[in-house]
């Protein structure tokens, strides 16, 4: 926080702004480069976080390690999700009452904390349990409020124009985490002690947490949450700041247009009771189309990836030691997805793009599903299979973020965007439990066919209720988009 804090403004005063059109004037600066390279580490961290346990897990029950059962590895990814939803929920409320910045800073410490310590689990008393639990609960809540914070950040500091690319790939870098974690994990499991190896594993994000710390740190607030909270001197420090860095990349900034001014009458901070009137009175079909988008790719995303090892193991053979091979394919493919795909969501639109990812992912999916069940794929195919489809589905999951990351007011956005990765991330949960049950022994294609079916039809709805309730949120001002819920305007406020 800076040291010459202003005094906000009292509770009902007027500000006229003109930050959200001198944020959106911008091209882009090496400023923005680093605060893509300074927040978009949070993806890479949850790919590389959510990996790893997958692979040190089947080590964990030997001897030479922790010695766990079966039963208490599966409980660490358990409590990692519970961690997360936590984080969210409880970093996102702050994020929005404290400000983007402290909690960015915040959540990347309490994540460094508890992997850190996870790797200090000395064995399976009970107490050594409780404590392992404990930590990836921890590491689970600073990735959660990662999700909240962050997404907030960089589309409050992101000029209108770059929005969409910058979010969808910013997210789609989860998979470049899975690739760190899978290289990581599979040379030192094979080249370590064990009991060496599994810790040092959990260290690894830790290590790319800490090259950034200081680049986080030196990142300015939110102009945009400044001036909404009435702290209009700081925000026009911001905001200079940030001008300064941009001009002394050459540029030369546009005249500003006086007509884009906002006037807004500041208020108290929205807690989630606030929220839940926004959400479901004020804005019934944005939340609608919000817990569509988020809970069918989530669904879709943790039936696939989470099971993907056993498909490969049971129906076509593949030994263990050889999936992370298949695993880096198909987090390429996930990978590439939203890097190339990306800019086409602010140039063609969000509507028809995000509509194309879901439904065109859900078909190929059920093409798939029926060669699959006919026989006709192997353990290459099948993956070039998913490599192709999560193209697509991959670039369609970010854009899910990226929506709930704009259509709603400042005041209550990391708030809302933590809400409804909740309400995912409880849905995705019965995915890899359902096509677990599907895969069973590999006795029966035809289940898993089904199952396969299922997914497609959920991607599909997805795909359809984004052209019915989408926003056409492309080129525009976050303002202009979700109008805050504090501005004196005569602009159509967003409904439904």
């Amino acid at each position: 926080m800076s040291d010459t804090q202003s005094a906000p403004a009292p509770t009902g005063g007027i500000i006229r702004s003109l930050i959200p059109a001198r944020i959106d004037r911008l091209t882009w600066a090496p400023f923005h480069t680093r605060m893509v390279l300074a927040l978009g580490t949070a993806w890479v961290l949850d790919g590389l976080e959510i990996t790893i346990a997958s692979a040190v897990g089947a080590v964990l029950n030997r001897q030479e390690t922790l010695g766990l059962s079966s039963t208490q590895v599966g409980a660490i990814a358990t409590v990692y999700l519970l961690g997360e939803v936590f984080g969210a929920l409880l970093f996102g409320r702050l994020s929005d009452a404290l400000g983007r910045k402290n909690l960015f800073v915040v959540t990347l410490g309490v994540y460094l904390a508890g992997n850190a310590l996870t790797a200090l689990t000395w064995g399976n008393s009970t107490l050594s349990l409780v404590f392992l639990y404990l930590t990836r609960f921890i590491a689970g809540a600073g990735i959660g409020g990662e999700y909240a914070a962050i997404n907030s950040a960089i589309d409050e500091m992101m000029p209108a124009r770059y929005r969409g690319r910058v979010d969808i790939g910013v997210n789609g870098t989860y998979w470049g985490g899975a690739i760190i974690g899978t290289l990581g994990t599979y040379i030192l499991l094979n080249h370590i002690s064990l009991n060496i190896s599994w810790r040092l594993g959990f260290l690894i994000g830790p290590i790319i947490g800490l090259a950034i710390w200081n680049l986080r740190k030196h990142l300015p607030e939110s102009p945009r949450w400044l001036v909404m909270h009435g702290r209009e001197q700081e925000a026009e420090e911001s905001i200079a700041s940030i001008e300064r860095d941009v001009e002394r990349s050459g540029q030369t900034l546009a005249p500003l247009d006086e007509s884009k001014a906002i006037e807004i009458r500041t208020s108290a901070s929205h807690g989630y009771l606030s929220l839940i009137k926004v959400l479901f009175r004020q804005l019934p079909s944005r939340s609608a189309l919000s817990a569509t988008l988020m809970i069918t790719q989530s669904f879709l995303y943790n039936a696939i990836f989470f099971t993907y090892t056993l498909v490969l193991a049971k129906f076509y053979d593949v030994d263990a030691e050889k999936t992370p091979i298949y695993l880096i394919a198909f987090a390429l493919g996930n990978l590439a997805g939203p890097l190339l795909l990306g800019h086409l969501f602010d140039s063609i639109g969000r509507r028809k793009m995000i509509t194309g990812t879901y439904v065109l992912s859900g078909v190929l999916l059920a093409i798939s599903a029926w060669m699959f069940n006919a026989g006709m794929l192997n353990a290459f195919t099948q993956t070039l299979a998913w490599c192709v489809i999560f193209f697509f589905a991959s670039a369609g999951a970010s854009s899910a973020y990226l929506t709930v990351s704009e259509i709603f007011p400042l005041e209550i956005r990391a708030q809302a965007i933590a809400v409804f990765f909740a309400i995912a991330q409880c849905f995705g949960a019965i995915g890899p439990i359902f096509y677990g049950w599907l895969i069973g022994e590999g006795e029966d294609p035809g289940k898993l066919f089904i199952g396969y079916l299922i997914g497609a039809a959920v991607m599909i709805i997805g795909g359809v209720v984004e052209w019915f309730l989408g926003v056409d949120a492309e080129g525009k001002s976050l303002e202009d988009v979700a109008v805050p819920l504090s501005a004196v305007t005569t602009r159509p406020r967003a409904t439904g």
